[in-house]
């Protein structure tokens, strides 16, 4: 009777080729995997930076058309731009009509270090 093989000795006769096959698999699906949950938080960070932006937007384009600002426009864009800032965003645009109505873009950048920021915009008044 002969001595039983052991791994080594029968790969180096031809023996299994695949040892530690798997634990590449399972690298590579490791890697996908935190790719996918990376570009999932990716889309998430852009989603609660459009939803602020689109709040910080209608908040502040109805305290610019909040009081009829006679005369002074810039007045209405200045409250529109206090009430931005005081939700996270940047006042991109405002501009107040003959009829009193505002309209104004707000931007907020996305959480993290995504590039760029979200832009909406929103009008209020008559």
């Amino acid at each position: 009777m002969s001595a039983p093989t052991t791994c080594a000795a029968a790969r180096h006769r031809g023996g299994h080729h695949d040892d530690g096959s798997a634990s590449v698999l399972v690298l590579g699906a490791g890697a996908l995997l935190l790719l996918v949950l990376a570009l999932g938080l990716a889309l998430a960070a852009v989603a609660v930076a459009r939803h602020r932006a689109a709040t910080a937007a209608d908040l502040a384009a109805l305290a610019g058309a909040a009081r009829p600002w006679p005369g002074a426009p810039v007045a209405g864009c200045a409250a529109a731009g206090r009430v931005a800032r005081a939700q996270g965003a940047q006042l991109a645009r405002c501009s107040v009509r003959p009829d009193g109505s505002v309209e104004v873009s707000a931007s907020v950048a996305p959480a993290g270090r995504l590039p760029g920021s979200v832009v909406a915009r929103a009008r209020a008044g008559r």
